[in-house]
């Protein structure tokens, strides 16, 4: 028995050293913050939060000449949630990803499974890193990538239960199906992408669907880069209302020296007016992007809140500074409007927001950031948000980290 053991370890050692990729890597993410406003504005009477969250992660890669294969499990906790002789967890392990990719020939494959998606600058798709769980999605996704062109065809369709009868989705927050084609082009000093996603909804009245269609324009020359995003949205909402919604977006970034970079740009995504129904809903979706990214990092605007609303103007400008060759500063000032009326006695502008990130890279395996962030609201933030307590609304947190490869080999 013993010799089998020895002989069988041996023989996957060979196979795996001589015909695959294979590697472990993990990841330990914990991150303190303090919200006094975060989200929304801050009121009377209550205490502000304080909370250590930590995501864990045991990522497994192993590729092979028709197959790539991965799996991540991850843990997402806040420090105290349970008891310290605790026998259950209230998040408990999951899996964040499991798929395996099937190549068909030299430019066509297939991709199945729960996997992340993200294109282009995560506008609409993203895999939303910030927050400690993370997004993905159980699909099928069909992949063509030729020298500098690729195109992707997505398949999704979510059910709650294996049934006997019926296919109505009972899960929370989530679409009942989803198809998508996206094409990337890369020129020398260009790059182009297009995208077309057909998103179906379980509402009580049946399963609607709305289109969005847009492109991501990218430029640069010699010290500049200029990004551009254009989408539109038409089809069905969940309430059966006509959509008829847009994004416009465009930034410039500028290297001014090999320490700095300055940036500016805008956004504006389309709104209903406030408080008024209407058979056409006017109002933007971002959907599955990483809108953490966007809009200010106190996330006032589309991460969980504010969709089917007035929409949003924002006008921003950022600045990177490197410190060192292992740590930079980068600031950001944002200006927000709303994009439809809020009422007849308050104007459209919302209020500024100012975001500080500082990183420092330790060693390749551990990273430092701190941000503070903080929001000067106007009177028309105060109307949607129903508060006019006229607080202090900032924000402060603190990330490590870690990121080690447990095992690696490759021939």
């Amino acid at each position: 028995m013993k010799t089998y053991k020895i002989t069988t370890a041996l023989l996957l050692f060979a196979i795996t050293t001589t015909f695959a990729q294979f590697k472990i890597d993990a990841e330990i993410r914990p991150r303190a913050e303090y919200r006094h406003g975060f989200k929304t504005l801050f009121p009377d009477n209550t205490n502000p939060a304080m909370f250590v969250s930590q995501r864990t992660r045991l990522n497994t890669s192993y590729n092979i000449e028709k197959l790539n294969f991965y799996v991540s499990f991850q843990d997402v906790r806040v420090w105290g949630d349970v008891p310290q002789l605790n026998n259950t967890d209230n998040s408990g392990l999951s899996v964040h990803q499991a798929w395996g990719e099937i190549f068909l020939d030299s430019n066509f494959s297939v991709k199945l499974g729960r996997q992340e998606v993200i294109y282009d600058d995560s506008r609409i798709f993203g895999n939303v890193g910030w927050v400690q769980q993370a997004r993905s999605h159980d699909m099928a996704m069909l992949k063509y990538q030729k020298n500098d062109f690729k195109f992707d065809i997505g398949l999704a369709f979510n059910q709650s239960a294996e049934n006997l009868t019926g296919t109505n989705l009972t899960t929370p927050n989530t679409y009942k199906a989803m198809q998508y084609a996206w094409l990337h082009k890369d020129w020398n000093d260009f790059s182009g992408s297009f995208l077309f996603l057909n998103n179906g909804m379980q509402t009580p009245i049946g399963l609607k669907y709305s289109q969005t269609i847009g492109t991501h324009l990218k430029a640069k020359k010699d010290n500049l880069n200029v990004a551009a995003n254009l989408y539109y949205q038409f089809g069905n909402d969940a309430l059966n209302r006509d959509l008829n919604a847009y994004l416009l977006g465009i930034e410039a970034n500028y290297k001014v020296s090999k320490t700095t970079k300055v940036g500016l740009g805008a956004e504006l995504q389309s709104g209903n007016d406030y408080n008024t129904s209407a058979d056409e809903n006017k109002a933007f979706s971002p959907f599955y992007g990483t809108n953490h990214k966007f809009n200010g990092f106190m996330d006032y605007f589309y991460v969980g809140n504010h969709m089917n609303s007035v929409g949003l103007l924002d006008i921003y400008a950022k600045a990177n500074f490197s410190l060192n060759s292992k740590s930079n500063i980068t600031a950001f000032v944002h200006n927000f409007s709303a994009a439809s009326d809020i009422n007849t006695t308050v104007s459209k502008q919302l209020g500024t927001e100012v975001d500080l990130v500082y990183a420092y890279k330790f060693t390749k395996e551990i990273g430092f950031k701190a941000g503070y962030s903080q929001m000067f609201a106007s009177e028309g933030m105060e109307v949607l948000k129903g508060n006019a307590d006229d607080n202090t609304n900032n924000w402060g947190w603190v990330m490590v980290t870690i990121n080690p490869t447990l095992f690696s080999s490759k021939n």
